[in-house]
């Protein structure tokens, strides 16, 4: 993916990736593939990486976390230009640490009357009728959307709402860097969503449009199950009248029965993989899942730059225009070929 910024005809500023963890447990493969690819693309456009931690949710993401994704992002030889405990000019880069930076966006959209208060539970969501998205989460039908004054002052006797951003019925369009052209209805496909959480806690949605702004992300390379929240983000960084980044979703990683990899599959963490193979056999394999090298051999990260693109080998590579999130498609299973973490 070229993020290109022009100051003239002739000079392309190098983008600015980042790596987002959530550190709520240890790396497993599929963050450190997604954390592999945006770090090639930054880094063979001359351009930085940022390290965030998205930490929102403090309790399940205890810094301990943190500082061991650090030093296994060291030990694969991913290094960041600035962010995580390295601290940089733009800080902090703790979500946890960031609860005013939020409010101050969340305050602006409040202020034009695009807030509301929600009171609905999830029991209560996934047992309707609603459609769901494409990553499985429900497509809000608008139940509080309408609420009175005095409705909401009743309810608030019972419960502490949730507060939801009112989105239009209009399409959202653009290019990914991997899926190709992507459309979504912000009313049928997404529904109005969370700004934040009952207890205070910013939603995901909010606080990564806010923090990839204000840390000057230019390019943003993650899983294709994020597909679906980009229309939401550049819904919300046109509100905000911010500059949204390039996106790039790339084939998730699927453990050989086809499940999603997770923080709970143990055999998959880099806490258990580095007992049996080095940071370069590591890579090395990720790099051939990915088609970006014939076989896996080790390699380190700073010698798949030179020939590093998006669009290289054919596993992962630019996939044709229209896929749906999480098809077979868009995800490469630990079993294919000579590729086994055993």
């Amino acid at each position: 993916m070229q993020n290109q910024a022009h100051c003239d005809k002739s000079e392309i500023i190098p983008p600015t990736g980042r790596f987002a963890p959530s550190p709520s447990g240890r790396l497993h493969l599929g963050n450190l593939a997604c954390s592999l690819l945006a770090w090639l693309s930054a880094k063979s456009q001359g351009g930085r990486i940022v390290l965030r931690i998205e930490d929102l949710d403090a309790e399940r993401c205890p810094r301990i976390y943190a500082d061991l994704l650090e030093q296994d992002l060291d030990w694969l030889g991913l290094a960041w230009d600035e962010g995580g405990s390295t601290g940089g000019p733009n800080g902090p880069y703790y979500q946890s640490e960031c609860a005013e930076i939020y409010t101050a966006s969340y305050k602006k959209l409040e202020e034009r009357g695009l807030v509301y208060p929600c009171f609905c539970s999830r029991a209560q969501l996934h047992a309707a009728s609603a459609p769901h998205t494409s990553d499985g989460n429900v497509v809000y039908p608008g139940t509080c959307r309408g609420l009175t004054a005095a409705e909401i002052e009743e309810k608030r006797k019972k419960k502490a709402p949730a507060y939801r951003l009112m989105v239009p019925d209009e399409d959202i369009t653009f290019v990914d860097g991997c899926m190709g052209p992507h459309t979504e209805n912000l009313l049928h496909d997404c529904g109005d969503f969370y700004l934040r959480r009952a207890d205070g806690v910013f939603a995901y949605q909010l606080a990564v449009v806010v923090d990839d702004a204000r840390m000057g992300v230019t390019e943003v390379v993650r899983g294709a199950d994020l597909l679906s929240s980009t229309a939401r983000q550049l819904y919300l960084y046109r509100l905000l009248g911010l500059q949204a980044p390039g996106f790039a979703h790339c084939p998730l990683l699927l453990a050989p029965d086809g499940r999603r990899l997770s923080k709970r599959d143990g055999d998959q963490s880099l806490e258990n993989l580095r007992e049996k193979y080095t940071a370069q056999e590591i890579v090395g394999k990720l790099a051939y899942a990915y088609g970006l090298q014939p076989e896996p051999a080790p390699r380190t990260p700073e010698s798949l730059i030179k020939d590093f693109f998006l669009g290289k080998g054919t596993k992962a590579g630019c996939l044709p225009a229209g896929g749906s999130v999480l098809n077979k498609k868009d995800a490469l299973s630990l079993d294919d070929s000579a590729f086994l973490f055993l």
